[in-house]
């Protein structure tokens, strides 16, 4: 399953939610018009991926997992987490989720989280933490790995 990168999860879990939405929705939890308040954590993620694709791509290292990093980026959004990608993914479900308003699909909030930290995220840490050592134990201990 590694051979599907972030965003193709991402497009999967956003098309999950709609359905869940749509066909089981269970109930209403976030009537109109606060359902609009969803809009401004879909924004969020949006623009958080948009800048740390961007620190990655100014750094010269690679964007998809399991690819060697030619750098460790600590600044700008990296400096308040280690993944803001990840981050910026799950507040684009979230604000999906507010924004459908039916209780279905936050539940895919939280299995999409889970499933980055199993598929991605702990391995990305441990090659960084091979490629980097002492900078990246540095870096570990001063950021958190969501927020």
């Amino acid at each position: 399953m590694r051979a599907l990168l972030p965003p193709a999860w991402l497009f999967a879990a956003i098309l999950l939610m709609a359905a869940l939405h749509l066909l089981l929705p269970l109930s209403v939890v976030v009537p109109f018009p606060w359902n609009l308040a969803g809009l401004a954590p879909l924004a969020a993620g949006i623009i958080l991926n948009l800048l740390a694709d961007a620190a990655l791509k100014r750094e010269h290292t690679t964007v998809k997992p399991f690819e060697e990093s030619t750098a460790l980026v600590t600044t700008g959004v990296y400096g308040i987490s280690r993944h803001p990608m990840y981050v910026g993914m799950l507040l684009i479900l979230l604000g999906l989720a507010i924004f459908a308003g039916s209780l279905a699909p936050f539940a895919i909030v939280v299995i999409f989280a889970i499933l980055m930290e199993r598929l991605f995220i702990r391995r990305e840490e441990q090659m960084l933490a091979r490629q980097f050592g002492n900078a990246w134990d540095d870096y570990k201990g001063d950021v958190n790995k969501w927020l």
